[in-house]
């Protein structure tokens, strides 16, 4: 393979493919971790849906929740240091003064800002594995309702994204991506940091719903970011795999759309809200009902709990 332009296949669809996955494998990068083969990868990925879409809500079935405030605390601290780090390489290994932000190659050689570049990626590839912990601790604390499509979905595709950037695509124009969502997880992981730290803290956190504004701004930046490669036929970055991430950026968009709807914006809306059903309330808010709060209705039954039973801690 040309060290400084990767091939894209031309004839028959399968063979296209092969080919393609055999010719432009990144020689500096196949024997770092993980990056050799996809096996290990699919089969963390395998273990990760399995525990917790099936083994991990029924082993929790019934029992109580995990008590892991001071492990997301130390969880969440490493996350924003890690992404800090990210953030920095991504700026300082291309984006801020060797790259182009209207097409930028893939540089496959072995000069020290292409290799710093190709570190950052794969460093960015690890961080995605290790996410998959997120959706591991909303299981253990029982928060199921938190273990959405679109959470599963996101967890799931991002670290085999993170494979095939290292393994085929380590620098060039795709990392904008890399640099941006690290800069998000720096806000993101902070918040869930100070969320951990209880009642005294989560009161000033008013501000969630716009680390969801920033994700879409975020895919949207990577939308336009990606989608100008097609209308430059001289540009040496594959139109196929530009064309894959704005696929992605677009799908991405319209998910972090609805789900801001529907979480912020119907939800503050109290007709909205009157004509919703017994039970369809959010377990963050039943789980934050302040004791002055409960019905009166339901004051009888706690009184002859109280009166018979140890009332138990749920």
């Amino acid at each position: 393979m040309d060290p400084n332009v990767i091939s894209e296949p031309t004839n028959g669809v399968l063979g296209r493919v092969m080919k393609f996955f055999v010719d432009n494998q990144d020689e500096r990068t196949k024997e770092w971790f993980l990056s050799g083969s996809m096996t290990p990868l699919i089969m963390i990925l395998v273990t990760y849906l399995y525990f917790c879409l099936y083994a991990g809500p029924r082993y929790m079935a019934k029992r109580k929740p995990f008590k892991l405030e001071n492990v997301l605390i130390a969880y969440n601290a490493v996350q924003v240091l890690l992404s800090i780090v990210l953030v920095y390489e991504g700026i300082e290994g291309g984006w801020r003064k060797h790259y182009n932000y209207s097409c930028q190659p893939v540089d496959y050689s072995r000069n020290p800002v292409a290799i710093r570049m190709a570190r950052a990626v794969w460093m960015y590839y690890m961080c995605k594995v290790v996410e998959l912990l997120d959706t591991v601790f909303f299981v253990l604390r029982k928060k199921q309702n938190q273990v959405s499509f679109l959470h599963v979905y996101h967890h799931t595709l991002m670290p085999v994204c993170g494979f095939i950037g290292v393994k085929y695509f380590a620098g060039g124009h795709g990392t904008l991506l890399g640099v941006i969502n690290s800069f998000i997880h720096v806000c993101m992981y902070a918040y869930y940091m100070l969320a951990a730290m209880g009642p005294k803290v989560q009161k000033y956190l008013w501000w969630k719903r716009y680390l969801t504004v920033m994700q879409i701004v975020q895919f949207i930046i990577v939308f336009f970011h990606t989608v100008q490669v097609q209308f430059q036929p001289n540009c040496a970055y594959p139109k196929s795999i530009a064309a894959l991430l704005t696929l992605n950026a677009g799908l991405f968009i319209y998910m972090f759309s609805s789900f801001y709807v529907h979480s912020y914006i119907r939800k503050a809306n109290p007709d909205a809200n009157r004509t919703r059903k017994l039970g369809e309330e959010n377990n963050n808010q039943l789980e934050c009902k302040p004791k002055d709060a409960v019905d009166v209705n339901t004051r009888p039954a706690q009184v002859a709990v109280a009166a018979g039973e140890v009332k138990k801690d749920l």
